[in-house]
């Protein structure tokens, strides 16, 4: 098996390096090593998290979307991954679906009218 730059290493090592991409705005890049990240440890929320953030950061929606997903659908009263998720999908010009998890994002929040 050929090891890449982006599969090279611990997990931690690897959610370091993603997160160094992540912080200099390198989001496909981050996104890469994120996503084989995601793949060994699919039920933790940070690296799945992230990867979302990477893909709405550039511009690649529908991953992003399909990712957060996953995290509210594993874990309901997850506020950001709700707040990303209707964002993304405003972003798609889906505002009547970004509604739902915006008002549910603000209300996990404490953020009442």
């Amino acid at each position: 098996m050929e090891t890449t730059y982006y599969d090279h290493g611990t997990p931690a090592e690897r959610w370091e390096r993603a997160r160094m991409f992540f912080d200099a705005k390198e989001y496909d890049t981050a996104a890469r090593v994120l996503d084989g990240l995601v793949e060994e440890v699919p039920e933790q929320t940070g690296p799945r998290l992230l990867l979302a953030r990477a893909y709405y950061h550039s511009a690649q929606l529908r991953r992003a979307e399909s990712e957060l997903r996953v995290i509210v659908e594993r874990d309901p009263v997850e506020q950001y991954a709700r707040l990303m998720l209707g964002r993304t999908l405003q972003r798609q010009g889906r505002h009547t679906e970004a509604e739902l998890h915006l008002r549910l994002a603000s209300a996990l929040a404490g953020d009442f009218e």
